[in-house]
């Protein structure tokens, strides 16, 4: 019987899309984004930051946290 696979990076960028809490994005450059998730799906996040909307493709993101207060 195979067992399901458990998708944490889904259940970590679905948690902090409902909390609507602020997250930090480090990109691969060295780029920090500060925003709040709006969307995401398999290859990209949606994130708002500066009054606009940032599409991120996953493989240029190196960490995610909840941004610093």
């Amino acid at each position: 019987m195979n067992k399901p696979s458990i998708n944490i990076q889904d259940g970590f960028l679905f948690q902090s899309l409902k909390d609507g809490r602020p997250m930090s994005l480090e990109l691969i450059t060295g780029k920090r984004l500060d925003g709040r998730i709006r969307r995401f799906d398999r290859f990209a996040v949606v994130v708002e930051t500066g009054g606009r909307e940032v599409l991120i493709y996953k493989h240029a993101i190196a960490t995610i946290a909840p941004a610093e207060s």
